[in-house]
């Protein structure tokens, strides 16, 4: 049976789904509008236990999941929406046991999420200028994941270059959080393996125009996508099925590109005419006998 132990993360859950965090401690008391419960009663409980406060407020004692502890740890930068966070190991490929690079490394959201793809053989080097977001970052990773061998924080500005590691591996991802994604495509193709990915998320539009446009003036990356993720949630109540009134639409522009040898991409062929007949894009066909 799983339980809650001492100094863990927890959330309190009321039954409108609203989620209190709290650090559980031996001695100290929980207040919640003029309500009350001791850490004792809530350690050593099954994970998903009811328990009541003083005057009779009831709620459910979690773990909280990778999703609920992102929305409600404390934050020095803004944290990256669940949405975006799960997408991004998918389409950057962090794969257990690749050798990541990520900047800047923000309140560490992005982080736990490469940490956790890579796993207990893979490597997170990450950049974070400013020591308040790197302290903040730090302490919400160790909170959550407890002490991490496979992570190799930096205090370093990614935009002022990259380096490689003593062994003179290159990396094999390249993931960016960063308000200037396009001073670093330089950098990353020194440091991204052939064949490597690249991936960044940027706010706005102005800002992708500009990073997808210093990919291409690099002519060695090529695949390059941009997209966003919409996410809409559904009330459903016996035969009342409704979508919700409010959704986390727009958050940000995920851009991925693929390191290939120079030549190969142009900007000329992003713009070149569609293939002649006969040479039709064989999209929906993937898995099929090309003899059938």
């Amino acid at each position: 049976m799983s339980q809650l132990h001492n100094g863990e993360r927890v959330h309190l859950v009321d039954k409108k789904g609203r989620h209190y965090a709290l650090t559980l401690k031996a001695g100290d008391i929980y207040h919640f509008s003029g309500e009350t419960i001791p850490h004792e009663e809530l350690i050593g409980k099954p994970d998903g236990s009811i328990v009541t406060l003083s005057r009779g407020k009831r709620f459910l004692a979690l773990r909280p999941t990778f999703g609920e502890y992102v929305l409600k740890m404390p934050r020095g930068a803004q944290v990256l929406y669940p949405k975006d966070l799960s997408l991004i190991p998918m389409w950057a490929d962090v794969y257990p046991g690749a050798r990541v690079f990520e900047a800047g490394t923000g309140s560490g959201a992005l982080t736990m999420a490469l940490l956790r793809a890579v796993g207990p053989t893979g490597l997170v080097v990450t950049y974070e200028a400013r020591d308040d977001f790197a302290r903040t970052a730090l302490t919400n990773i160790e909170r959550y994941m407890g002490p991490v061998s496979t992570l190799m924080p930096c205090r370093k500005n990614a935009y002022e270059g990259i380096d490689v590691l003593e062994d003179g591996r290159l990396f094999d991802r390249l993931v960016l959080d960063l308000p200037e994604p396009w001073q670093v495509v330089p950098h990353a193709a020194k440091v991204l393996r052939s064949g490597g990915i690249y991936l960044s998320f940027v706010p706005t539009v102005p800002q992708v125009m500009q990073t997808v446009d210093a990919l291409e003036r690099t002519s060695v990356f090529g695949m390059i996508e941009t997209f966003e993720t919409l996410l809409r949630t559904w009330s459903i109540q016996g035969r009342s099925v409704r979508p919700d009134h409010r959704m986390v639409a727009h958050s940000g522009f995920l851009t991925v590109a693929r390191k290939v040898e120079e030549g190969w991409w142009s900007r000329a062929s992003r713009t070149a005419e569609p293939d002649a007949v006969g040479e039709q894009d064989h999209d929906g066909q993937e898995g099929e006998d090309a003899t059938t």
